[in-house]
């Protein structure tokens, strides 16, 4: 489905998933942590609740240096790679796999999505869920200039799976239909991919940003430990209402639409190379 090469079996679909997702999400690391880092700081580190964008781009600089907008780089570059060559690799199978009568039923009003893909992306999810949660706790805990230790891994694993259930499952079905209903688009060198990938997954992010913030506010270990929902009453209260819940979503879009789509332009790149060397035979 994040292709339009011929498919093979739904093992090896897999596996050539796992493969060009490594690529997917090494890329995704190097041009987006930057941005990534100034989103974190900007929601769960002490001393950044108030600026914006720009000012917590500033006083980052000026304190650590450039180097700083890379703190916690080492988990996500080598986990990125794991956990998002796992996501594409499940749902490769899966999507593939269901090539039936009930994985091709279409769902009502929804322009021709697949119950395949829904199920697939639910499934996959999940898997990246298990992969990242850890990876993300030591990342943020880095990004916040904290100590981290292994007992405390899966700290916040519930808001990290919905947020990512929600996030790729979205992600999966917006690509679907841009690849249905534009597959001229889809198909252009570049361009196609990027805009496809980076619209898909900055629409996805807005729509789970407030569990991204709690997610962060969580592995962060950020003011008093609460349970999510009411975290978020909280936030809301005390920072004036729903909008709240989107601090630092303009460097959280600006790494999403670059990040993503460059990652897009790369995989699709390594999926048309796949077949030209006869590994799908």
């Amino acid at each position: 489905m994040t292709h339009n090469e011929d498919r093979s079996h739904w093992f090896k679909e897999g596996m050539i998933g796992l493969g060009v997702g490594v690529l997917y999400g090494t890329t995704s690391v190097c041009v987006g942590h930057p941005f990534d880092t100034i989103k974190t700081k900007m929601q769960a580190q002490t001393g950044f609740e108030k600026g914006g964008m720009a000012q917590t781009f500033l006083k980052t600089i000026r304190t650590q240096g450039v180097i700083g907008l890379y703190r916690g780089c080492i988990p996500p570059l080598w986990g990125s790679g794991i956990y998002r060559s796992t996501q594409f690799a499940v749902f490769e199978a899966i999507y593939t796999y269901m090539d039936n009568n009930f994985g091709k039923t279409e769902l009502p009003l929804t322009g021709g999505l697949q119950t395949r893909v829904v199920i697939a992306g639910g499934i996959a999810s999940t898997s990246r869920a298990i992969i990242e949660t850890p990876l993300e706790f030591a990342k943020i805990r880095r990004q916040t200039q904290q100590t981290w230790s292994f007992r405390g891994l899966y700290t916040g694993f519930g808001v990290t799976w919905v947020r990512t259930m929600g996030l790729m499952t979205t992600y999966f079905i917006l690509v679907d239909s841009g690849r249905r209903h534009f597959p001229d688009q889809f198909k252009r060198p570049l361009l196609g991919p990027f805009l496809t990938s980076g619209i898909a997954a900055t629409a996805a992010w807005w729509l789970v940003w407030p569990f991204e913030y709690m997610k962060s506010q969580v592995q962060g270990d950020y003011g008093k430990k609460m349970p999510v929902l009411q975290r978020m009453k909280l936030v809301m209260r005390e920072r004036g209402g729903f909008l709240a819940l989107y601090r630092g979503i303009w460097p959280g879009t600006i790494r999403s639409f670059l990040a993503n789509g460059t990652s897009m332009v790369v995989m699709t790149y390594a999926q048309k190379k796949v077949s030209e060397w006869g590994i799908r035979e």
